[in-house]
């Protein structure tokens, strides 16, 4: 039940677009991803949860992203390569590096670093582009 607002942000992008966008001989639809991986101070907190949720709900007002996917780790199996102690996945698209550069530089952005960056210990920054 707490997880309630995450469940309702992957309703906003349909996942066949996600897992359609890059097959083999066909051009992705979003070729630059960005994901950010959030280990929160106190990831049992109700209310620092709620917070941070909501930080992620003003981010994605910025027009330039065009498809996201946010959540907790899955209970996948136990395997040494999989890292499921973070937090919080937060996995935007954009049509190019431009529209990355754009949403980097954008008002809401730096707010959301200035307003909940007092939530998290640690993040993690993965950019992609196609090939």
């Amino acid at each position: 039940m707490k997880h309630r607002k995450i469940y309702s942000v992957f309703l906003l992008i349909p996942v066949f677009l996600l897992l359609s966008s890059c097959r083999e001989n066909q051009t992705c639809i979003y070729p630059f991803s960005h994901h950010v991986f959030f280990w929160l101070n106190n990831p049992d907190n109700p209310a620092d949860r709620a917070l941070f949720e909501k930080g992620i709900e003003d981010l994605l007002k910025i027009p330039e992203i065009k498809a996201v996917q946010f959540g907790v780790p899955a209970a996948t199996a136990d395997r040494e390569v999989v890292d499921g102690s973070y937090t919080y996945s937060y996995l935007i698209f954009f049509d190019n590096q431009k529209g990355h550069d754009i949403y980097q530089d954008h008002l809401l952005h730096h707010e959301f670093v200035n307003n909940y960056s007092h939530l998290w210990e640690k993040v993690l920054v993965y950019d992609a582009v196609t090939k």
